[in-house]
């Protein structure tokens, strides 16, 4: 377990996920454990949405990969490259097609192993500033491999009269969250949303282009920067939403700002 702090700010990070987000005293991380889901943040990498109806396989320029819903690199581990006072940096690596074994096999999953044929390495990185939380994703793979990218956290909320702030205009509910279902709430192009709790939280984004919403209970919410909304297309055309990468390396960045209206 790490832990940072700086001034009113603290947080805590096991394996790379981040467990806790504290500041002047208030919670605004979704705990492991309690209702809702299993983790409290993850990433969906080299895709968004799930695969089942597509025979879990997934078209690219080299040819046909196997991915369950998400992606393979939740199945990967992080290692720890650097940690100081108030930053820390995670690193995951792959090797094209080497099989990975599928940890919703069999319960949730007809597949056992997935593979990607491309090689990346993704680097996560935490650091606390002034103003809140950033959490930046670095890309770096060979020119050309396509991805899709997002960010899956989930925060505490206090009640289904909780509120998610779109824009100046419109906000929306717990329970329209819980409306949408396994589709996800699908807000796009915004580039900030802001959780309406008693102690507010702005999650703002670069790179991303997009946010999905989820729950099924009162008391979180799942707030998921994204490059592409996969219920756009049908299982077999998930190839439509893919980004490529170029000569350089790509980099996404999440930003946590509680109690602020900028």
């Amino acid at each position: 377990m790490i832990e940072l702090k700086l001034a009113n700010q603290y947080i805590k990070i096991n394996k790379g996920e981040l467990v806790s987000y504290i500041v002047d005293g208030v919670e605004y991380i979704h705990q492991k454990g309690n209702p809702g889901w299993q983790n409290s943040d993850t990433e969906m990498f080299p895709i968004i949405g799930p695969t089942k109806d597509a025979d879990y396989k997934v078209w690219t320029p080299k040819g046909v990969a196997i991915q369950d819903q998400h992606g393979l690199l939740r199945e990967l581990t992080y290692k720890l490259i650097s940690n100081s006072t108030d930053s820390v940096v995670f690193q995951k690596k792959y090797i094209a097609n080497t099989k990975i074994s599928n940890s919703k096999h069999p319960e949730k999953s007809s597949v056992n192993e997935l593979f990607w044929p491309y090689d990346f390495q993704f680097q996560k990185t935490f650091k606390l500033k002034k103003e809140g939380l950033e959490v930046m994703f670095k890309i770096t793979a060979e020119e050309g491999m396509p991805f899709m990218l997002g960010y899956h956290p989930a925060f505490k909320t206090e009640s289904s009269a909780t509120q998610i702030k779109i824009s100046d205009a419109k906000n929306i509910s717990i329970l329209d969250v819980k409306n949408a279902g396994s589709n996800a709430y699908y807000v796009p192009n915004k580039s900030a949303v802001t959780l309406l709790n008693k102690s507010e939280i702005k999650i703002k984004i670069e790179g991303f282009n997009d946010f999905m919403l989820w729950t099924e209970v009162d008391t979180m919410v799942c707030i998921e920067p994204i490059t592409f909304y996969p219920k756009k297309v049908t299982s077999d055309k998930l190839f439509q939403g893919f980004i490529n990468i170029g000569k350089e390396s790509k980099e996404y960045k999440v930003f946590f700002k509680p109690n602020t209206s900028i």
